[in-house]
């Protein structure tokens, strides 16, 4: 295990007991997190070595890595993910004058970029999950298993509920930087605990999904972890669905039976709703340029 005793945003070492939460998805193991107690980014710590992090992946629950649902949530899961889709394209296409390379890092089933693809977009992908990648090639999308391997630059790079999964935050921040054409945009959407589920829920809140985000992030510390790597914030948008599923997902983990599709629905439309004055949604995009 590695115990994190180093913040990567700003450098602090004084971190603190944040709460403790459960891998909820596949090994029930409990987990820790630690606050940095200058710039309040919240770490998963002690965390499991980068060699070992493949195993809590290893599961048929894990949805993003496949198109097949295994329970309710799941196709609840794949019915928004329909919709977002053609969001996540037009936001997309908002970004750039012009249809150039994309390249999404962690594509999964490479869902998103096979709708950009077929709009004109030169698509790429980075996934590690070899299953995953499979499925991404069957829908005739490219990818590569490391962020190391790609060679082109792009006008459009996108991460997904990816960067709080990633164990070297700046060294693949400053890839990123180096793949961003100069005119390029970089996208960054990632769960925000300070959103009103989150509050709610506390260990319980999917949004940690311990051990495999290592990070947890609000506003202020994303903002500054990417101006430390020469990126600029140019503004935030919510995620407004994620607050229902992953509000869904976190009534299952106290074991609640029929009513947590009712309790979930509640605390979605109350958590969105506070959010129109904190700006505190359940997830954010975040868009930057060099």
């Amino acid at each position: 295990m590695i115990n994190v005793t180093l913040c990567p945003v700003c450098g602090g070492t004084d971190l603190t007991s944040f709460l403790t939460t459960t891998d909820y998805t596949l090994t029930k193991e409990k987990f820790s997190l630690v606050e940095c107690s200058m710039c309040k980014l919240v770490i998963t710590s002690p965390r499991p070595e980068n060699q070992d992090l493949g195993k809590y992946y290893q599961s048929h629950d894990y949805i993003s890595h496949t198109s097949k649902a295994n329970t309710l949530a799941d196709a609840l899961y794949l019915i928004a993910r329909k919709f977002t889709l053609r969001s996540k394209r037009k936001l997309a296409n908002s970004l750039q004058a012009t249809k150039g390379n994309l390249l999404d890092i962690g594509c999964g089933t490479g869902d998103f970029l096979a709708t950009c693809q077929k709009d004109g977009w030169k698509v790429f992908g980075v996934e590690p999950s070899t299953s995953a990648a499979s499925l991404a090639k069957q829908k005739g999308i490219q990818t590569v298993e490391t962020i190391d391997l790609v060679k082109e630059s792009f006008q459009l790079i996108t991460l997904w509920h990816v960067l709080e999964h990633v164990p070297d935050l700046n060294e693949t921040l400053q890839k990123i930087r180096e793949l961003l054409a100069p005119d390029g945009v970089l996208l960054i959407a990632v769960p925000n605990h300070s959103c009103a589920d989150g509050k709610k829920y506390k260990e319980y809140w999917a949004g940690f999904d311990v051990p495999r985000h290592l990070w947890h992030f609000n506003q202020q510390n994303m903002d500054q972890l990417l101006s430390k790597n020469s990126l600029t914030l140019q503004k935030t948008l919510p995620l407004v669905l994620d607050a229902f599923y992953v509000s869904l997902l976190s009534e299952a983990y106290q074991g609640k039976g029929i009513l947590r599709y009712v309790n979930a629905f509640v605390t979605g439309v109350k958590s969105n709703w506070l959010a129109r004055e904190t700006k505190e949604y359940s997830s954010l995009i975040y868009i930057f340029s060099k």
